[in-house]
C-alpha cells in the first residue's frame, strides 16, 4: 500500500491523541510516527486510533501506519530500548514497543530514522538494517524505509545488502530542487519517496508569483498547490497541521487540476 498522504505526528505533545483522531475523522488514512519520545507521542497516537476505531471511524485494515527506530543519540532519556543491549535487540525492543503503542500486531512501515554518520553507511546501519528486516519476515511490518538519507547513503546501503528501501523520507527543500538528486535516485529503483517540511522548508515558495497565480486561478490556497505538485512529481507529501480546515484542504489538494507545465515550472522553482 502507498499512501496518498501522511499525517505527521511530531511535536505534538499532549494534543497527540485528538489530533490523530481528528486527522482520521478529516479523511487521512496514512499516520506517520517514531519511537522517539524526544519529538513524538506514540503511545498517543495508539490512543488516537483506538478511539477512532471505537466510533467506526477507521478499522485497522483502512490505515497506513508508519514508525521509526531511532538511534539512541536521537533520543532523549526516555529511550523504548536497552541501550547496553546490542542493535539489533534494541531494534527489536523498539518495534514491539511501538507495536504495543499502536495495538497492532504490524506496521505498514518501518523506517530508519536517520543513518547514524552523516559520511556514509555505517556497520552500525547494517547491523540496524538486518535487525529490521528480520522483523519484516517476522511479519511485523510489511516493508521498511530510511529517513533524512543523502544520495552517498542510498548508493551504500543498496550496494551492501543487494536491496532497495521500499521508501525514502526526507526533509524537501526547494532551493535543492526538491531533493531532486535524491527523488531521481529512487525512481531508478522504484521507491517512494516521502516528503516533509513542504511548506515550513520552503516559506518563500508559498509566496511566490507563480505559486500563488496557480493558486488564484485554481481557487486554491498556495499550500494546496504546493501539496498538488508534490503529488504531481511522484512524492507522498505529509502534513502536520493541527488545523481541522487545513486538514481538509491538504487532502482536497490532491483533485487540484493543475496543468503538468504548472507543475514542472513549480518543481522548477529556486532548483
Amino acid at each position: 500500500m502507498i499512501p496518498d498522504f501522511l499525517y505527521g505526528t511530531a511535536w505534538k505533545e499532549e494534543q497527540t491523541a485528538s489530533l490523530v483522531e481528528m486527522a482520521l475523522r478529516a479523511g487521512f488514512r496514512a499516520i506517520d510516527t517514531a519511537n522517539q519520545r524526544r519529538h513524538y507521542f506514540e503511545a498517543a497516537v495508539g490512543e488516537g486510533l483506538a478511539a477512532a476505531y471505537r466510533d467506526g471511524v477507521v478499522k485497522r485494515e483502512d490505515l497506513f501506519l508508519q514508525t521509526k527506530y531511532t538511534y539512541q543519540q536521537g533520543q532523549d532519556h526516555r529511550l523504548p530500548f536497552d541501550p547496553a543491549a546490542d542493535l539489533y535487540i534494541q531494534v527489536a525492543q523498539s518495534l514491539a514497543s511501538s507495536l504495543e503503542h499502536l495495538g497492532t500486531s504490524y506496521v505498514d512501515s518501518f523506517v530508519l530514522h536517520g543513518p547514524a554518520s552523516g559520511r556514509g553507511w555505517s556497520t552500525e546501519d547494517a547491523e540496524v538494517w538486518t535487525a529490521m528486516v528480520k522483523e519484516r519476515e517476522a511479519g511485523r511490518a510489511r516493508v521498511l524505509g530510511v529517513s533524512n538519507v543523502s544520495y552517498r547513503h542510498l548508493e551504500m546501503m543498496i550496494a551492501h545488502h543487494g536491496e532497495a528501501p521500499a521508501f525514502v523520507q526526507n526533509r524537501c527543500f526547494a532551493r535543492n530542487g526538491w531533493d531532486r538528486d535524491i527523488r531521481a535516485f529512487c525512481r531508478s529503483y522504484q521507491i517512494t519517496y516521502q516528503g516533509f517540511s513542504l511548506l515550513t522548508a520552503n516559506p518563500e515558495i508559498l509566496h511566490h508569483p507563480l505559486v500563488r497565480n496557480a493558486a488564484g486561478a485554481s481557487g486554491a490556497t498556495p499550500a494546496q498547490v504546493i501539496f498538488r505538485v508534490a503529488r504531481g512529481v511522484g512524492m507522498v507529501p505529509m502534513t502536520g497541521t493541527s488545523d481541522p480546515t487545513h486538514m481538509r484542504q491538504d487532502l482536497d489538494s490532491l483533485n487540484l487540476p493543475l496543468t503538468e507545465e504548472i507543475i514542472h515550472a513549480i518543481e522548477s522553482l529556486a532548483g
